[in-house]
């Protein structure tokens, strides 16, 4: 059987499958992704208000794509207080944001409880904010520094205000890749081992997959395989968000940033692929606003959400450090022939912007 033939039939795509995906030409993949999208979302394009916040750039790990660590080209080493963190959350919660999104680099200098303390305190203090927060990469991290199982961790997570997890740290699962670009982190079974747990609690989580380094389209299509065969053990997944690889001011030297049509059907061949994983997001942060809106014609129903401030990405060049005004997001997604869905963190409808 064709992969046409498959396509047109709805039929789960194999490994081999994923890769011969990427052969068809860009608008053959935009159109059967499309097709996925409306039929699980119809013209819905999902956003949240958001506030990003990265409390410490102190990294014990050495990974070659980031930007962000101040244990190499970044001189200027910080960490938050409490004080100033819970600041930015009275802030922000004045914008009627419904989520704080907090990741941030490996310190080891800070102590187990100074990350615990603080999910508290916003918990005790916003209680009807969402907390979505460590990674399976800083997990790890935790449960190596401290000496404290995965087990043990979740739980402290659950009873010191953690909501849900965000997908981060998940880079490319193949280990040759991971050796090359972030050796000494957190592996790919642990990573996928860690979300188990947090789904198999009664949690969810996001996904991610960074792409446009060294890896393969192979790789690619290996990683989201993992992911759906995880998805159709637990179903804990709330949304897979293919990250675009930034360029600057980091080791790996990619000279080239991936073209606009490879993103895009990047976006397309993981809605194709991902049958049992709802939401697809666009993460504007890393691919443009633009090239984003534009991915909701290519199988991705979520653009993440207005952000206020982001460190991370915007180290190593996007444009993202600002985030985006309520008022234009809405706009811009009204614009593209799309319906602005406000949502929360697990995907409840708050808001249809007509």
């Amino acid at each position: 059987m064709s992969i046409i033939e498959k396509l047109e039939n709805g039929q789960r795509l194999s490994y081999e499958d994923g890769v011969e995906l990427f052969d068809l030409d860009l608008f053959t993949l935009a159109h059967y992704a499309n097709k996925i999208r409306e039929e699980k979302h119809g013209k819905k394009t999902y956003f949240n208000i958001n506030r990003h916040i990265n409390p410490t750039n102190v990294c014990k790990d050495v990974c070659q794509f980031c930007a962000y660590s101040a244990s190499r080209k970044n001189p200027n080493q910080w960490t938050m207080s409490h004080e100033e963190i819970l600041d930015i959350v009275k802030n922000s919660s004045k914008n009627d944001i419904k989520e704080v999104h907090i990741v941030s680099a490996h310190n080891p200098d800070t102590g187990l409880q100074w990350y615990m303390d603080v999910f508290r305190k916003i918990k005790e203090n916003y209680p009807s904010i969402h907390v979505k927060a460590l990674t399976a990469a800083e997990i790890h991290f935790l449960s190596k520094e401290y000496d404290v199982s995965y087990e043990d961790l979740i739980s402290m997570m659950k009873e010191h205000g953690i909501d849900s997890m965000p997908g981060g740290g998940a880079e490319i699962f193949d280990e040759k890749v991971r050796k090359k670009i972030c050796g000494g982190k957190v592996k790919s079974d642990e990573w996928l081992q860690i979300h188990r747990l947090w789904h198999k609690a009664g949690m969810q989580s996001n996904a991610t997959m960074l792409f446009g380094h060294v890896e393969s389209r192979e790789h690619r299509i290996d990683h989201m395989i993992r992911l759906r065969d995880l998805q159709d053990e637990t179903g804990g997944f709330n949304a897979f968000i293919p990250l675009v690889y930034q360029t600057e001011n980091n080791y790996l030297k990619v000279e080239e940033p991936l073209t606009g049509q490879e993103i895009l059907k990047t976006y397309a061949i993981a809605r194709i692929m991902l049958d049992n994983i709802s939401n697809i997001k666009a993460y504007w942060a890393t691919s443009t606003v633009k090239l984003a809106l534009i991915a909701q014609e290519f199988g991705a129903n979520d653009v993440d959400g207005t952000i206020e401030k982001e460190s991370i990405q915007s180290a190593a060049g996007a444009s993202s450090a600002g985030g985006v005004a309520l008022k234009e997001f809405v706009e811009l997604i009204q614009n593209t022939g799309f319906t602005p869905v406000e949502r929360d963190s697990i995907y409840n409808e708050l808001k249809v912007w007509n």
